[in-house]
């Protein structure tokens, strides 16, 4: 029975290497993969997926109005989706996804961030936390050896950033995946 999986971990938690690895397991085995990416990720190039190792690959970007089940269907021989940066589709896109698992029987499996840099779910992974039938975490760690859970902005000084936007598109000049306890040592720092 086809699933929704969602993949969440922190910033350099090896998501989208974990992405182009099941890809390449379905396509070593002859499936077909449909790999997507929201269009608001555009940092590697507007229709590439690469990974902090250097794993790469062509995909179709997903833009806030796409309907994705429309775009499925102009090719529907998908054995599998896969999404990175997932947390960056609406919520509605998430239950189009739902949709095409329930309706074409055919796994998408979502990788992407829970939490921005202020600890606040994205849309997306909030609807995927509601209606996904797996849901797991990738881990990393922090600096100081913990569980990284937050994905703190920094400054070029390596000071977390407060206040902003909530979508910032950057690696790890902009990000650092950080345990609760230090990111809170990190801000409490700041504001003496």
């Amino acid at each position: 029975m086809a699933k929704l999986y969602f993949k969440y971990g922190a910033m350099g938690s090896s998501k989208t290497a974990n992405a182009l690895i099941t890809k390449f397991n379905y396509e070593e085995r002859g499936m077909k993969v449909w790999l997507l990416k929201p269009a608001t990720d555009d940092r590697d190039g507007q229709d590439i997926i690469k990974s902090r190792i250097g794993l790469a690959c062509r995909c179709f970007v997903v833009a806030p109005d796409t309907d994705i089940v429309a775009e499925y269907e102009k090719s529907p021989e998908y054995d599998a989706v896969i999404v990175d940066e997932a947390q960056f589709l609406t919520p509605e896109q998430i239950d189009e996804l739902r949709f095409i698992v329930d309706n074409k029987g055919i796994p998408v499996l979502c990788f992407g961030l829970r939490t921005d840099f202020l600890t606040h779910v994205f849309p997306g992974s909030l609807r995927l936390l509601e209606i996904a039938d797996s849901i797991s975490e990738i881990k990393t760690i922090c600096r100081c050896g913990s569980k990284a859970t937050v994905n703190a902005r920094i400054d070029e000084n390596g000071d977390v950033i407060t206040d902003g936007e909530q979508v910032l598109i950057g690696g790890n000049d902009s990000y650092e995946a950080m345990c609760y306890s230090c990111y809170m040592k990190k801000i409490k720092n700041k504001s003496r």
